[in-house]
């Protein structure tokens, strides 16, 4: 059996997109939404859909821009969520 985490993370996708869209300021902030209440999944829910409207909105339509949706396929959100809920309660 092959382990594909990738540094601590469930796989390289996860822990890329981690890393470049949301580890570098208050994700809850920015996104305007209270944790307080708001479900794992919920919050992975707003992550996916802030990073796909990041790719739509800065590249063009066309095979880089399937290829970077297709990237976020492979994403786990709930673990980003997880992460960030954990982060919160500090």
């Amino acid at each position: 059996m092959t382990d594909n985490t990738y540094n601590g993370w469930t796989n390289y996708a996860t822990w890329r997109v981690n890393l470049e869209m949301f580890d570098c300021f208050d994700v809850a902030e920015f996104l305007g939404l209270d944790l307080d209440g708001l479900s794992q999944y919920d919050l992975g829910d707003a992550f996916k859909g802030y990073a796909e409207d990041l790719i739509i909105s800065e590249t063009q339509e066309g095979v880089a821009q399937d290829y970077a949706l297709a990237f976020l396929s492979d994403v786990n959100w709930y673990e980003i969520a997880s992460h960030k809920l954990e982060e919160a309660q500090l």
